[in-house]
């Protein structure tokens, strides 16, 4: 099967729709000179709404997430750590604050090594995930089986945020 870039209507769903779908698709990342990065998602996660406390939106708007409340399909990276840029796709209706993270691919285990690896950093924010030269999401018919687990990293939340099974995964990428 050829693959297809995924418009920008995918991401116009709720973030718990969105993020097992996106495991197994392809993110295709051409550099300034043409080459292009071609990497299997094995793991996001999901945060949704400013009741999330896991969530960025959960302190409510600010300049850093203002992103957030804005349309499907956009990127969200911010700097996590002073260090790593981790990137997030808007997802959901506008005014209504979600996300889905990139947490890993085939061979990159973590947020961080996978945004290094693509040559992500935070000039990618509020870029489109559509109709986009630089970086696209591709669908080549690859359907993995998903598990689900609790979210990671993310120890400032509620215990109830903190444990609940918001992280998908490709079953088959898991040890």
């Amino acid at each position: 099967m050829k693959s297809k870039i995924l418009p920008r209507k995918f991401f116009c769903r709720d973030c718990l729709e969105v993020a097992p779908e996106l495991v197994g698709k392809l993110i295709v990342r051409t550099d300034d000179s043409g080459n292009k990065i071609t990497l299997r998602i094995t793991e996001t996660e999901a945060y949704r709404g400013e009741e999330d406390t896991a969530c960025h939106a959960s302190k409510g708007r600010t300049a850093r997430t203002e992103i957030l409340y804005g349309k499907a399909g956009y990127l969200y990276v911010y700097l996590c750590y002073g260090m790593h840029s981790l990137m997030n796709v808007v997802t959901g209706e506008e005014e209504m604050p979600q996300a889905v993270l990139f947490r890993a691919c085939k061979i990159y285990d973590g947020p961080g090594k996978l945004t290094k690896a693509l040559g992500v950093d935070r000039s990618f924010n509020g870029q489109p995930l559509f109709g986009n030269p630089r970086i696209c999401i591709r669908d080549d018919g690859y359907r993995p089986e998903i598990i689900t687990l609790p979210r990671v990293g993310i120890n400032y939340a509620t215990p109830y945020y903190r444990d609940i099974n918001w992280r998908f995964a490709d079953k088959s990428e898991r040890k």
